[in-house]
C-alpha cells in the first residue's frame, strides 16, 4: 500500500511539473544558479559548494605526497616514531615544524604491559621535538623543544600533539599533557602550553591547563586533543578535538574556544562541537572565514568544509587521500583579517609504517591547491588511478568471508 501511495505521489509531481512547462537544464553548465526549477541534486550543486565544478572550486583539491629527507627511524624497528606535526611556520629564512617524538627501548606494548620505559601507545612516553628546513623537503632535526616535566606537573607521563601560535612577537606551543598511561582509562588528558621569545626556545612551561575538560556528561568531559590555534577577528581561535559517546562507538568532533590572551582564559563556543566529524584538526583562514580539512571518522569524513564566521561549518568539497594530522604551511595563520589566501603544502603523518610488531609513525609532505593565489589544474582532477594491489590490500576479513559463504544458496 505504501509503495502504491509513493508511486501515485511521484506521478502527481511529474504531471504537475510537466503542466508548469519546466525548462530543461541547459547543455552548457551555468556557473551561476539558473533561474529555473531544479532537482534537489542540482539545487545542492549551487547552494552547497563554492562552485558547481571541482575544477573551479577553490576548496577542492587532490593531495600529492613526498617522502621527507633528514629523519632517521632506526631501520624501522618501531623504537622511533614521529607523528602529529604542527603547522609549519617560516622564520628568518627557515621553515619550522614541531612534532611528537618517541624513542623507547621497544615499540608500544599496550596499556597492560606499559611501565616507566615501555610505552603503551605510539604517543606514550613522548616528547615534542622540532626540525628546520630550507625547502620543505629536506629537514634538519634540532632536538627536543618540550621535554616531559617532572611528576606531578601536567605532561609528566607524555607530551604530544603540539601546535604553534605566533602572537605579538612571542611563540606559544600548545600540546596534550598526559598524567597517566594512555589506555588505562581511555586516552584522557588536558591541553597545556609553553612559550618562548624564539622558535628555537628555550620554552617556559605555564604549568597550567589551558582548556579544561567539560562538565559531567558533556561531550568533552574526558578528552581535549589536537589543539590548533589561529588568530581570527583579533582573537585567538583554538580548535580542539574530543572523543565522546563511549566505546566501542566513539564519535570524534571538533570544538572551538576563544581568548584574547594566548594563555587564556579561553571561552568555549556555546554550540560546540562546530565540526561533527574528522579526527586531527587542520584549519586555515580562507577569504573572510575559516576552512577545515575533515579527515577520517564520521558521516562527513573526506570533506573540506568552510565557515564564513569561523564557527558554523558547511561542506565545500568532497575529496580523497586527505593528509592525516596535516600541519599546513599557513603564511597568514596569525594575521588574517578577512582575506585568508589558503594553503598549498604542509607536513602530515602516516601511522602504519613498519611491519607487524614494529609499527611506528613517519612524517611526510603533502601538496595541494587550496589557494586563491595558485591555479594548478592537475590538483583539481577527480579520478584517482590507484594500482590494483592498493585495492586488493583492503580485502575481506576471515569473519566476513565466512559470513558470505554461509549466506550462499545451498545446492
Amino acid at each position: 500500500m505504501k509503495k502504491l501511495i509513493a508511486l501515485a505521489l511521484l506521478a502527481a509531481t511529474t504531471q504537475s511539473l510537466q503542466a508548469q512547462d519546466v525548462k530543461p537544464f541547459p547543455f552548457k553548465l551555468p556557473m551561476e544558479k539558473p533561474d529555473q526549477k531544479l532537482s534537489t541534486a542540482m539545487e545542492r550543486l549551487y547552494t552547497d559548494y563554492m562552485s558547481p565544478t571541482p575544477q573551479t572550486n577553490e576548496l577542492y583539491t587532490e593531495f600529492k605526497y613526498t617522502r621527507l629527507k633528514g629523519f632517521d627511524y632506526n631501520n624501522g624497528d618501531g623504537t622511533i616514531s614521529r607523528r602529529d606535526p604542527s603547522k609549519v611556520i617560516f622564520v628568518d629564512g627557515k621553515y619550522y615544524v614541531w612534532y611528537t617524538y618517541r624513542h623507547t627501548p621497544v615499540p608500544p606494548q599496550g596499556a597492560a604491559k606499559a611501565n616507566d620505559t615501555i610505552p603503551s601507545t605510539d604517543w606514550d612516553l613522548s616528547e615534542i621535538w622540532y626540525a628546520t628546513s630550507d625547502d620543505g623537503f629536506t629537514w634538519e632535526e634540532q632536538g627536543v623543544a618540550i621535554p616531559r616535566p617532572p611528576k606531578p606537573q601536567v605532561g609528566w607521563r607524555s607530551v604530544s600533539t603540539s601546535d604553534i601560535l605566533v602572537f605579538k612577537g612571542k611563540y606559544y606551543l600548545y600540546y596534550q599533557g598526559f598524567m597517566e598511561i594512555s589506555g588505562k582509562r581511555g586516552d584522557d588528558c588536558p591541553v597545556t602550553a609553553s612559550y618562548a621569545d624564539s622558535p628555537n626556545g628555550p620554552w617556559t612551561p605555564c604549568n597550567e591547563i589551558i582548556i579544561p575538560n567539560g562538565g559531567n556528561d558533556s561531550w568533552d568531559q574526558f578528552s581535549i586533543h589536537d589543539p590548533y590555534p589561529l588568530v581570527y577577528k583579533d582573537k585567538i581561535y583554538l580548535y580542539y578535538k574530543s572523543d565522546y559517546n563511549g566505546q566501542p562507538n566513539l564519535i570524534r568532533s571538533t570544538g572551538l574556544a576563544t581568548a584574547d590572551n594566548p594563555l587564556g582564559p579561553f571561552t568555549k563556543y556555546p554550540l560546540n562541537p562546530v565540526i561533527n566529524s574528522g579526527h586531527e584538526t587542520t584549519l586555515f583562514p580562507f577569504k573572510e572565514g575559516i576552512a577545515a580539512l575533515v579527515i577520517k571518522d564520521g558521516n562527513e569524513h573526506n570533506t573540506i568544509q568552510y565557515a564564513s564566521d569561523g564557527a558554523n561549518f558547511n561542506i565545500a568539497a568532497i575529496t580523497s587521500l586527505m593528509p592525516i594530522a596535516g600541519g599546513p604551511y599557513v603564511p597568514d595563520a596569525y594575521n588574517s583579517e578577512g582575506n585568508g589566501r589558503g594553503i598549498t603544502w604542509g607536513i602530515s603523518h602516516f601511522t602504519n609504517a613498519g611491519s607487524k610488531g614494529k609499527q611506528h609513525s613517519i612524517l611526510g609532505r603533502f601538496d595541494c591547491d587550496l589557494s586563491l593565489d595558485v591555479h594548478d589544474p592537475h590538483m583539481k582532477e577527480t579520478r584517482l588511478e590507484a594500482d590494483p594491489d592498493f585495492f586488493f590490500q583492503h580485502g575481506l576479513s576471515k569473519a566476513q568471508l565466512e559470513r558470505i559463504q554461509k549466506a550462499n544458496p545451498k545446492k
